[in-house]
């Protein structure tokens, strides 16, 4: 098997180091130009032939721009629509070919449903057994990319908000869906699968074989439509996997090459999506600050993890446990790290048997929101959401007007973006605490004491920030967790885009104030370390007594 050239006498904090270092590189490399050309697609005022055959279908004036309230009932209506439409292809799989017997209860089908439809990709089933391949292609895999373009939109109305000034209008939610599945999804994803392929993932319609493996033993080998499923949901940041063991199994990822472009289309949009609000607002400085923010939260928690992890044994290699051998503690940790600072459920290794402050790291990549650099769409806006408070903390410490980019941050504004802030941390705890006190619910923990509260706590944290990784040992297919992890996957989905639009609606109406000497400069090295504070700070109040009591206590055990 290939490796990279990285010696395994290293420490593994200092080969994720490099390996960050090399991740780092090819992504802002690859985000430079993504940046520039994402900006193009959304200030584009022409639609492409094939955009005006979708409009054409659909109904939709192209050329008519949406109110903040029009734009929100379009996304939320879209959303149900979507749920409902996944939910009957997900009953009615065994009748469609290529099922395979594939079969999911009511309600894993409701979970499945709002899961794939939220970008969470949370599964209750085991990925080959509950889903037939023609449910991956015709429902799984195209809601990764209207889910992943549904964030995407939104994220880009928000900066028109901050772009225009005394206007009333952020954009038209159906054309920016359309053009960011068309003109930016697709043709990525087209690429990423077709070198997936080549690194040996597997694209095909076979249905299982039977084998006999050298022990005597019989062995199902399952095969399917992999490659073009993996390539967008991970460049979607939406998760999930073809297989139940997802990326560590070796015909969704099997070599650390292809680990490496996994991770790299995890990270690619969300930081490119940085270099489009600098373009977008008339200010680079703005997103290299964000972009900054970003890398500096995700560096710091991936370093902290592979400390972790190689503190937790006395081999000089760390703890290898539940991590595969091909990847080693650096590109594992790496992998996880990507996916927990962003919307997406995949893994390479096991966060269950992770150290208990590694695992609780990976537990608070997701808990401060998502925005290092968070999802495709959601860590930009997640990150704006937090900088608003910011600029209004910052205002009331020094006396005067908080501004964003000339816009004024006063009352309305506030109180937007402060329940788009913790209506996330609210879903989490009061459905982990409804949950440990039944006992269904808590029937279903692999394990009782702080580790088993951090299964729990893990898993609405992930329905919460629509990520939808786990601690496997949860056994969550069952009424009470799939139903409420759905109304937590919702809910925490349009509900935080319908108050971040309420703010886009409050931003965009105002005139833009001109800079003065009392204007608090945001591309400074100053705001940034008030941001990551506050990102700090506000995950680390609203959280800390739960991870005292789960991953702390385990940890000090």
């Amino acid at each position: 098997m290939p490796t990279f050239a990285v010696s395994p006498g290293l420490n593994p904090v200092l080969q994720t180091v490099l390996a960050a270092g090399l991740v780092g590189i090819i992504v802002a490399v690859l985000a430079w130009p993504l940046g520039t050309w994402l900006a193009r697609v959304f200030l584009d005022e022409r639609h492409w032939r094939v955009e005006r055959a979708v409009y054409r279908a659909a109904g939709v004036d192209p050329d008519t721009e949406q109110r903040w309230t029009t734009y929100a009932v379009s996304v939320v209506a879209f959303g149900a629509v979507s749920v409902v439409g996944l939910w009957l292809l997900i009953v009615v799989q065994g009748w469609l070919p290529w099922s395979f017997d594939r079969s999911q209860t009511w309600h894993g089908a409701v979970n499945t449903a709002i899961s794939f439809t939220t970008n969470t990709n949370w599964q209750s089933y085991a990925g080959e057994a509950g889903a037939g391949h023609s449910l991956q292609l015709l429902g799984l895999t195209v809601q990764n990319f209207l889910s992943a373009a549904t964030g995407l939109a939104v994220a880009i109305a928000v900066v028109r908000a901050f772009a225009r000034a005394g206007v009333d209008r952020i954009g038209n939610f159906w054309v920016d869906l359309t053009r960011s599945s068309i003109r930016v999804l697709l043709p990525i994803s087209v690429v990423a699968a077709v070198l997936l392929i080549l690194g040996g993932v597997v694209q095909n319609l076979a249905s299982p074989t039977e084998i006999v493996t050298l022990s005597g033993e019989a062995q199902t080998i399952q095969g399917g439509p992999v490659a073009s499923q993996e390539a967008i949901k991970l460049l979607g940041t939406n998760g999930g996997g073809f297989f139940n063991a997802n990326s560590a199994h070796p015909y969704e990822n099997p070599t650390p090459w292809t680990n490496l472009l996994e991770i790299v289309l995890v990270l690619l949009i969300p930081f490119a999506l940085t270099r489009t609000y600098g373009l977008m607002v008339g200010d680079r400085r703005q997103g290299r600050l964000v972009a900054a923010v970003m890398a500096t939260l995700f560096g710091a928690a991936a370093l902290l993890t592979a400390w972790a992890e190689a503190s937790a044994a006395t081999a000089p290699t760390g703890s290898m446990e539940g991590k595969e051998q091909r990847f080693g503690i650096a590109w594992s940790v790496l992998f996880s790290t990507s996916t927990t600072a962003t919307s997406t459920g995949a893994v390479n290794s096991l966060h269950e048997s992770y150290s208990p402050l590694g695992g609780g790291l990976l537990l608070f990549n997701m808990m401060m929101g998502e925005v290092s650099p968070g999802g495709i769409g959601t860590g930009l806006y997640g990150i704006l959401v937090m900088a608003v408070i910011a600029v209004f903390i910052a205002g009331l410490m020094v006396g005067r007007t908080p501004e964003l980019l000339g816009k004024t941050i006063g009352r309305r504004e506030i109180t937007y973006a402060a329940l788009a802030s913790i209506l996330m941390p609210a879903l989490v705890l009061t459905g982990t605490a409804i949950s440990l006190v039944l006992p269904q619910a808590r029937a279903a923990l692999l394990a009782d004491g702080p580790h088993g509260l951090s299964e729990m706590l893990y898993a609405f944290s992930s329905a919460g920030n629509n990520n939808g990784s786990a601690f496997a040992g949860l056994s969550a297919d069952q009424p009470w967790l799939n139903l409420s992890m759905g109304v937590v996957m919702f809910v925490a989905r349009f509900g935080i885009i319908v108050l971040t639009l309420a703010l886009a609606g409050s931003l965009v109406t105002q005139r833009r104030r001109p800079v003065t000497a009392g204007t608090m400069p945001t591309h400074t090295l100053t705001f940034g370390f008030l941001l990551v504070g506050i990102v700090l700070l506000l995950a680390g109040l609203t959280f800390f007594p739960s991870l005292a009591l789960g991953p702390l206590a385990e940890a000090l055990s």
